[in-house]
């Protein structure tokens, strides 16, 4: 929402600056993004008469000026081609040292074709002031030679950007932004100059709503013998500094009344519409064109404006291409409705169609305000285009009920954090609009009706307390009690920092993408259980089933601006049917390790990379990492790699983490190159530890030295090396320590079918060193134990 500071004066008395606008809007809740002030681009132009036009001797489309610059010194000589450009216009000419804001060229002394050239005499559009390029710029004649262009022009009057938050549909306009900054203290608010206008005999069309739902009330009325010319000067001006380009005064008035009061019109050609003008549901299938040259097809669940032969208007969002005004309009028919914004918000989202009057439509514009608009609009009509106005026609009534809440001025200091004297509380509420009737101790407001926003105590607290400055609260350390604080991370928290800290320390990089994401990405991953009704945007729509979406989005963005390497992780929760579940998800793309002398080409990631990754932080995330078996992937559709993916268990059915390579159907579908590998951890499903007290003693160092033996066995193809580890492990708890695979061999030498499995177990002795007895046994149990698991030990 952007407005100029002059405007603003229409609306505020009082003595202020930007700065003080700026400071007031940012203290009350109005985020300003940024002012500018058109003069700056202008500086170096100034209002400059042509004395003398001769042809240029070296150009027949050229001609030499002499220009008087008002400074009282010698005329300065132009070489200029303007067709227009002759002796005795007054123009603006830019002087040497002047940026041309069109284009950027800094304006310098330079000899056009042999003649020494200071400056240039300039087109609208080279000051950005319109498009004509035709001529240069054509002055009254009583414009004041020397005056600099940007205070002849009125340029000088600063543009606020402010950032309006979707509640405070009541600031979409210039009159509310004055009315917070005047309850602020920044001037007073003008009283609203409202006109009484009767008009002559009933509307010559017809009004009337057939959708009360969507469009509970219909104002307008109809003006004959207006004439559509150009829209006063001030009027462009200020249109022009927010933004909208004028188009005739008919359609200016239009944009100004919606920019100036936050409320959206139409007024449309009579000569082009054919029979009653109504609010009606939209025919399945039914076109538009739009004013923007599009044609929409539309649904039944949408609201438009037409008549008797066709569709002119997508109700609240934009008018229709041939129903608008333009030179020839002699008739015209003003629409003022009041649309209901949730239909509002889902046509637009459903078109894709966003305009100043949806932004405004959907937020929920004042519904008492119909009368009082139709009247300003036509006023402002019937002083710039003439004509005669009929009658008003009201179909329907607006939902202009007076809404009542309950509250007491305590709770500003309860609630609000700041103790504010009642009669300020009284004062702020009053300026902002509310009435307040007092019940003893405590009060009843009336809520004004633009303030669609506030249902209860809580929101009067926030008017109250922003406009008093929410920085007047006081910084009040909460209660504790004394000595050294106890732990409050739950179990869960303190899982999820440690696996975060692994993570980082592993060289992986953190990254927090959307909870929700479009359907088409949710759909390899089962499709979302939950969507939005209203969501912000098609693509925000599903609230995730897994993190993997996100990742490989932020991969995706990473390689395009040509990461090589990608190592990335969040922590967040995936939304399925029963409940949200906390996960990390890591995602590794391109080089693990970047081409050298060494290794010569590039390494890419493999699923051990993702199997060692899950494994460790696993184990920092205290599961027993040791005792976890690799099994077969649990995940529906074609997301893992059917050859090079797993799951982490423990048992058959506490899944732990899946790891491994994803399809590569899903990386094309998110336009990653592969090979890509991830992990998914699934943190909630890790065993808590132990309540009472810790579940192993100290560590204290052996005192004797291990002992580490070696066994080969000859085990099926089929017997994974992670469950002939386990078995061994398990043969003498008391005595193996540990137990790994060094060797895995299959070929010449060994039986077709089989494998050999060379592993390497460590035994510790404690009281004493273990004899040749006791060793023998202790391989004994091994080799049972690996025979149990269908392996034999190798001759």
């Amino acid at each position: 929402m952007k407005i100029t500071l002059d405007w603003l004066r229409d609306h505020l008395d009082g003595e202020f600056t930007v700065a003080d606008v700026v400071a007031t809007l940012n203290r009350i809740g109005h985020e300003v993004e940024g002012v500018e002030n058109p003069a700056e681009k202008l500086a170096g132009f100034r209002v400059a008469k042509v004395l003398t036009a001769e042809k240029h001797p070296q150009a027949d489309k050229l001609q030499v000026l002499t220009v008087d610059t008002g400074d009282g010194g010698a005329p300065l000589t132009v070489v200029c081609g303007a067709p227009n450009a002759r002796a005795g216009l007054i123009g603006v000419l830019g002087l040497p040292g002047a940026i041309v804001p069109a284009n950027g060229m800094e304006l310098k002394v330079a000899a056009v074709r042999g003649i020494e050239s200071n400056g240039m005499m300039c087109s609208t559009r080279e000051l950005e002031l319109g498009d004509d390029h035709d001529g240069i710029i054509e002055l009254p004649a009583d414009a004041p030679v020397g005056t600099p262009f940007a205070d002849y022009s009125g340029a000088g009057d600063p543009v606020v950007d402010i950032s309006i938050t979707p509640n405070r549909q009541d600031c979409m306009g210039v009159r509310g932004i004055a009315r917070d900054l005047a309850a602020a203290g920044l001037g007073t608010l003008k009283p609203l100059e409202v006109p009484t206008i009767a008009g002559e005999g009933a509307p010559a069309t017809e009004i009337r709503t057939d959708d009360v739902e969507a469009c509970p009330a219909f104002f307008g009325r109809t003006i004959s013998g207006v004439t559509n010319g150009t829209a006063p000067e001030w009027m462009r001006r200020r249109l022009e500094a927010v933004g909208q380009r004028s188009i005739s005064a008919l359609v200016d008035i239009s944009n100004y009344v919606m920019f100036d009061l936050g409320r959206p019109s139409h007024i449309y050609d009579r000569a082009k519409l054919s029979g009653a003008l109504v609010a009606r549901r939209a025919k399945q299938g039914e076109t538009v064109t739009a004013l923007n040259g599009k044609e929409y097809t539309l649904t039944d669940t949408m609201t438009v404006i037409a008549d008797d032969r066709e569709v002119h208007d997508i109700a609240g969002i934009m008018g229709g291409e041939h129903s608008g005004c333009s030179e020839t309009t002699t008739d015209v028919l003003i629409e003022i409705a009041y649309f209901t914004p949730e239909r509002i918000a889902l046509t637009g989202q459903a078109l894709g169609l966003s305009s100043d009057a949806r932004s405004r439509f959907e937020r929920g514009v004042d519904p008492a305000f119909l009368d009082d608009a139709t009247a300003i609009v036509t006023q402002h009509i019937l002083t710039i285009c003439g004509g005669t106005p009929s009658a008003v026609t009201r179909a329907g009534t607006p939902p202009a009920e007076v809404k009542t809440v309950d509250y007491d001025p305590a709770l500003s200091a309860t609630l609000g954090g700041i103790a504010i004297a009642p009669e300020r509380q009284k004062e702020i509420l009053a300026a902002l609009g509310f009435s307040v009737i007092e019940q003893g101790s405590r009060w009843q407001v009336a809520v004004p009706s633009w303030r669609r926003d506030v249902d209860g105590a809580p929101d009067l607290v926030e008017e109250v307390t922003r406009i008093t400055g929410f920085d007047a609260i006081a910084s009040v350390p909460l209660p504790r009690s004394d000595g050294v604080a106890k732990p409050t991370a739950t179990a869960e928290q303190l899982i999820e920092r440690r696996l975060r800290r692994a993570a980082a320390a592993a060289g992986f990089d953190e990254a927090v993408t959307w909870s929700f994401i479009s359907e088409s990405d949710a759909a390899p991953f089962g499709g979302g259980i939950w969507s939005l009704a209203n969501p912000i945007s098609e693509d925000l729509k599903v609230m995730r089933p897994s993190l993997l979406p996100g990742l490989l989005a932020a991969a995706q963005r990473n390689q395009n601006r040509g990461a090589d390497s990608i190592r990335l992780f969040e922590i967040g929760r995936r939304y399925l049917a029963g409940a949200e579940h906390p996960t990390l998800a890591m995602l590794m793309a391109g080089d693990k390790r970047a081409r050298g002398w060494q290794a010569g080409k590039a390494t890419p990631f493999d699923a051990f990379d993702a199997k060692a990754a899950a494994l460790a932080l696993l184990e920092a995330a205290g599961a027993p990492a040791d005792r976890l078996q690799v099994m077969e992937g649990v995940s529906t559709g074609n997301i893992w790699h059917p050859g090079q993916s797993a799951t982490l268990r423990l048992g058959p059915k506490a899944v732990l983490a899946e790891f491994g390579a994803l399809h590569p159907a899903l990386t094309r579908a998110f336009d990653v190159d592969g090979p890509v590998m991830a992990v998914q951890i699934f943190f909630d499903a890790i065993p808590a530890k132990r309540a009472s007290g810790p579940a192993r003693a100290a560590f204290a160092p052996p005192a004797l030295q291990s002992v580490r033996r070696d066994f080969a066995f000859l085990a099926p193809a089929g017997l994974t090396a992670a469950e002939l580890v386990r078995a061994i492990r398990g043969a003498d708890k008391a005595s193996i320590v540990d137990a790994r695979l060094f060797d895995r061999f299959a070929g010449p030498g060994v039986p077709e079918g089989q494998v050999s499995l060379a592993v390497e177990v460590e035994l510790q002795p404690q009281e004493k060193s273990f004899t040749d007895a006791e060793l023998k046994a202790i391989a004994d149990k091994i080799v049972a134990a690996a025979a149990k698991a269908g392996a034999t030990l190798r001759g």
